[in-house]
């Protein structure tokens, strides 16, 4: 098996993308799969890593810290000299026409949805959004689809039902070693700590987690929230934080060092209401930090009852959540994060992918709601 594996949007401090590239890339390695990665870069440059080769494809650049590959060309030539079995695209629009290539060739195709357009979109300019006409040339241009939650799911359903196209839900997964619980000493007896952790753009909703800490503050609540993230909202975001005791420490190099950041806090706050699935709510499981999420999105499907919260994505609803979880006994709670954590490792991810991209294997579906267990290749 030979897959290459394609992403656009792709930057230095990208976030849930850029690990699920890497843990799935060293996970198809391991397995004995010949793996190429395709990103945009500002140079032409094939480089060497664990999990297989890297080809960066020269890009301008967009905004945010993101380059753009708009020369598919560029790719097609690199995927013609690495012959591959199976192509896994991580990019919804700018690089249909290599999908298009690809069936001319002769070569599978699997999307790996990573968010809901919809969801994104109408975040980030605050209008809905209308995306069935993309969402059907995909279902039509691509061999397989791949989501991450049942949230993620709504958005391909009905479309992948019709066309016939194998929809697969495929949940992330987190590095239980590097994200483990460590027991960190309080700086403040009687202090509530809080912390957010991710990009800083309007679609992933910071401006929620600040305006929850705020609402707590407001209340009297004794606290200190701890922001980690870099991204084009910061000023929005210490605005809305003024006279707040919340703390913006930009991006965190090193996951071993978020992970300590992580597991320090009594709360995580990922409340955004469009996230497809939630790499930052495993992480902070992991750590054992318990996490209150919103009641829509992938990420409440993370969170039970045990190990989490949540309430309608409103700062003062997902106040009250905050409160009643840590008015829960902290031992159980943290150990119920960690337990929950320990469901979803990266061996469970990359097994379930592998059997996507085995095109000799029997063909399941989640396409009646119901996802197969891993290692189960009997159709839903």
């Amino acid at each position: 098996m030979r897959i290459a594996q394609l992403a656009n949007f792709v930057g230095p401090t990208s976030g849930g993308m850029k690990t699920a590239l890497e843990a799935l890339g060293r996970g198809y390695t391991d397995a004995g799969v010949a793996r190429l990665l395709v990103v945009p870069g500002p140079e032409d440059a094939r480089l060497d890593s664990p999990a297989g080769d890297v080809v960066q494809v020269r890009a301008p650049r967009v905004g945010g810290g993101y380059r753009l590959i708009v020369e598919p060309w560029r790719v097609t030539d690199v995927l013609r000299r690495f012959a591959p079995t199976s192509l896994e695209v991580s990019d919804k629009s700018t690089l249909l026409p290599v999908a298009g290539w690809a069936r001319r060739a002769g070569i599978p195709t699997v999307l790996f949805s990573h968010e809901r357009l919809d969801a994104m979109l109408s975040m980030r300019t605050g209008l809905p959004v209308q995306v069935a006409p993309l969402n059907r040339a995909l279902v039509r241009r691509y061999d397989r689809l791949v989501v991450t939650s049942e949230f993620a799911e709504q958005e391909f359903r009905a479309l992948a039902g019709r066309s016939g196209t194998p929809l697969h839900r495929v949940p992330l997964g987190v590095d239980l070693e590097v994200f483990r619980p460590t027991r960190v000493p309080r700086a403040q007896e009687g202090l509530l700590r809080l912390v957010h952790a991710g990009r800083l753009s309007r679609e992933k909703d910071p401006h929620l987690a600040v305006a929850t800490a705020v609402a707590l503050h407001r209340r009297g609540v004794p606290l200190r929230m701890d922001v980690y993230g870099s991204g084009p909202h910061l000023d929005e975001l210490q605005a809305l934080a003024v006279g707040a005791p919340v703390f913006f420490h930009g991006h965190v190099a090193g996951r071993a060092r978020l992970a300590a950041r992580l597991g320090a806090a009594d709360v995580s706050l990922s409340v955004c209401p469009g996230e497809t699935f939630g790499l930052s709510v495993l992480e902070a499981l992991a750590c054992g930090t318990p996490v209150v999420t919103a009641d829509v999105g992938g990420a409440r499907e993370l969170v039970d009852e045990r190990c989490g919260a949540w309430a309608a994505p409103e700062a003062e609803r997902l106040a009250d959540a905050v409160l009643r979880l840590v008015g829960r006994d902290e031992r159980w709670r943290r150990a119920a994060a960690r337990h929950r954590a320990e469901a979803f490792p990266w061996s469970r991810t990359v097994a379930e992918m592998l059997a996507v991209h085995d095109l000799s294997g029997p063909v399941w579906t989640s396409a009646r709601g119901a996802r197969p267990l891993a290692g189960d290749r009997r159709p839903a």
